[in-house]
């Protein structure tokens, strides 16, 4: 999982790079877009898309006949998806987090579910790589729903490359959830070193091994360096702040084609990457 505490710090640039690297060393390698509410892996690996797929969830559904208004479904639930106001019953579907609690507690089996579209996945191939992503649709919040379908997507046998969404909350948590290893990106800023403190907050709570990935590493001061050797964090790359990167990132292309040097630095990454899972 390619992961950071902050947008903008380089995080589907590696991702991308790496998951084609593998691939061109002869590795069965997929790539999983998961930042469901803005993928743009497919900007740079240009993937032909084979398969497109609706993705829903269950929300409630209140037959009316059945109803006694008694509002045990809406003291039920936390995210007021589902109320009862003078013993009339509404829903807003756009909070419900398709738990089922309103179904299960409803004393007259007056609640059934019905299915709402939250945005579509997409799977296909990219440069001699699988490749899947999700997108959300405007105005939805069930971001991990999406992500959960983006994961179900896996192919055993493949090093699965994984882009998650940027931050530490709830989606990120779902992206990461079940990782083998975590790669948190990050720039050497303020604001860089204030962000990965926390997303490395959140991996050792999930109990994940981890190592940090600097980018534009010759910029900015040394507070996440110092930080990395104050905590015992590994720094798996250090990428400089190269303006050829740059230049490659706005034409949407990978580094790897632009600078084939990285191919090996790539290469490396994942060999180190490796290495750290089996000493655990």
């Amino acid at each position: 999982m390619i992961a950071s505490g902050k947008g903008g710090t380089g995080k589907t640039t590696i991702a991308t790079n790496l998951a084609v690297a593998l691939a061109r060393a002869g590795r069965k390698v997929q790539y999983l877009d998961c930042d469901v509410e803005e993928p743009n892996g497919h900007i740079f690996l240009k993937p032909h898309i084979e398969t497109t797929q609706d993705v829903t969830v269950g929300v409630p559904e209140v037959d009316a006949a059945k109803c006694t208004g008694c509002g045990r479904c809406g003291e039920l639930c936390q995210y007021s998806a589902i109320v009862c106001i003078k013993g009339k019953v509404m829903t807003f579907e756009q909070l419900c987090h398709s738990c089922g609690g309103c179904m299960a507690i409803c004393p007259e089996s007056a609640i059934a579910e019905k299915q709402r579209k939250i945005g579509v996945a997409e799977y296909g191939a990219a440069d001699g790589l699988a490749f899947g992503h999700g997108t959300l649709d405007i105005g939805v919040i069930q971001t991990p729903a999406l992500i959960r379908r983006v994961k179900q997507h896996a192919q055993n046998g493949a090093i699965t490359i994984l882009d998650a969404p940027p931050g530490t909350s709830c989606p990120v948590i779902q992206a990461v959830k079940g990782a083998d290893f975590v790669l948190l990106v990050t720039e050497p800023t303020p604001f860089g070193l204030n962000d990965l403190e926390l997303a490395v907050g959140m991996i050792r709570e999930l109990e994940l091994p981890f190592a940090v990935a600097i980018n534009r590493s010759d910029m900015g001061d040394d507070g996440v360096a110092q930080y990395c050797r104050r905590e015992g964090i590994e720094i798996a790359i250090e990428i400089p702040n190269d303006r050829r990167i740059a230049e490659a990132y706005s034409r949407g292309e990978v580094v790897v084609d632009v600078l084939p040097e990285y191919l090996t630095e790539f290469s490396g990454l994942f060999g180190r990457m490796e290495q750290w899972m089996s000493a655990r």
